[in-house]
């Protein structure tokens, strides 16, 4: 029986509700390391072992994603997800040993790549899905612009460790309504993956459908997605995509205060209208191209453009205030990228593969936002850290690029 738009709206605000917690959990990072570092007695090149450790469990839950989703079904495969982070984030919260702290990062890693890899796919087969999933990242980033200030005022009488075990408390209510709220198994909408921009659009088999096999299980699932271009060139278009937003929203401060001699508090503002450029892009460029009649391949390539002159416009004009206010007119673009590549992922392969490729997508773009981002920072080390801007214009253009490529392997219709 289809589901009705009121039916499904529990799901989709328990979504919301959990990329909240996401975007807490990545914004209170910052704040909580000067503490961490303190309490442990380390320097910032060992506690930067845990950035690792973290990316491997999420990378680890990127590629496993759809056979957990294919075993287990939605329901469980969210519970599994919101498990493993309620319970590394108890776990964190008891200040365990150096060692077990960087150990449990993978599980936290683990945890928070289920979530994001199983709601982005539920979303992206749904009516409407271009929107949901931009609201869905928007929403990641109120968590993310919230998480600073809320971890600088627990710590202001509390330990480092309080703030985890909030965040894991706030987990457990989620668990319970991904439990009572979501299907076992994936089914259609009331419009089904037709009506989302799904493959069965276009008429025919979709792509790659032959190719799968009954129960194929994760390997199987897994081999024949990263046998599809498409699917391949989406991952490696969305690790550009976090490699760039990930290395302004960086190494923007540093820019600005070391390359422009901007005072720390305006370059601290510019960087924040960077990250609220992303979220106001997310929650407003997808209703209004929709209104326009735009389809999300336009949206997209709309954007793109707007992120290479943004680009292109800090590095061309040496002036901290062009500088940034070309960096939120950048963040505002950027934001509908990510969201609006997930959504297209039911138009680039078979239905039974969308949860594996969306895991793939999700799992690959960490890879993109570890590397671009040293890279940059290596650069700036050797070079100065005026090379951001032109770093900055190369990753644009290469995104250009790669969409081009993607864009024509979109089915019509």
């Amino acid at each position: 029986m289809p589901v009705t738009r009121p039916a499904r709206r529990p799901v989709v605000l328990l979504a919301y509700a959990a990329f909240v917690l996401v975007g807490l959990s990545a914004g209170v990072g910052g704040v909580l390391l000067p503490a961490q570092i303190d309490d442990y007695g380390v320097d910032k090149a060992t506690i930067g072992i845990t950035f690792f450790t973290f990316s491997a469990g999420f990378l680890l839950a990127g590629i496993t994603t759809g056979g957990l989703i294919d075993r287990l079904g939605t329901r469980a495969a969210l519970a599994v997800g919101g498990g493993a982070f309620v319970l590394a984030g108890l776990y964190t919260a008891l200040r365990p040993p150096f060692l077990a702290f960087v150990a449990v990062q993978v599980v936290a890693g683990y945890g928070i790549g289920v979530l994001e890899s199983v709601l982005n796919a539920h979303l992206s087969e749904l009516t409407g899905a271009t929107t949901l999933l931009n609201r869905l990242h928007a929403f990641f980033g109120v968590g993310a612009l919230l998480a600073p200030a809320l971890a600088a005022w627990m710590l202001r009488s509390l330990p480092w460790t309080a703030v985890w075990l909030v965040l894991a408390l706030a987990g457990l209510p989620l668990v319970v309504g991904f439990l009572l709220a979501y299907p076992k198994r994936r089914g259609p909408d009331d419009g089904g993956p037709t009506a989302a921009g799904g493959a069965a659009a276009v008429g025919g088999p979709p792509p790659g459908e032959a190719g799968v096999p009954g129960r194929p299980g994760n390997g199987g699932l897994l081999v024949a997605a990263l046998r599809q271009p498409a699917v391949v060139l989406a991952a490696v278009f969305l690790a550009v995509y976090v490699g760039l937003e990930i290395s302004v929203g960086n190494w923007g401060f540093s820019l600005l205060v070391g390359g422009y001699d901007q005072s720390e508090v305006l370059a601290g503002y510019a960087v924040s209208g960077y990250w609220l450029g992303l979220t106001a892009g997310r929650f407003l460029i997808s209703p209004l191209a929709t209104r326009a009649g735009l389809t999300p391949a336009a949206t997209s390539a709309g954007c793109l453009v707007g992120v290479t002159v943004s680009a292109v416009l800090a590095w061309a004009v040496p002036v901290a205030a062009v500088a940034s206010v070309a960096l939120v007119l950048l963040g505002f673009f950027l934001g509908p990228l990510f969201p609006t590549a997930m959504a297209m992922v039911p138009r680039l392969t078979a239905s039974r593969l969308v949860p594996t490729a969306i895991g793939v997508l999700n799992g690959v773009s960490v890879i993109g936002g570890a590397v671009f981002p040293w890279l940059a920072g290596a650069i700036a080390q050797g070079v100065g850290v005026w090379t951001l801007l032109p770093f900055a214009v190369v990753l644009a253009v290469g995104q250009l690029a790669i969409w081009w490529r993607l864009a024509r392997r979109v089915p019509a219709g």
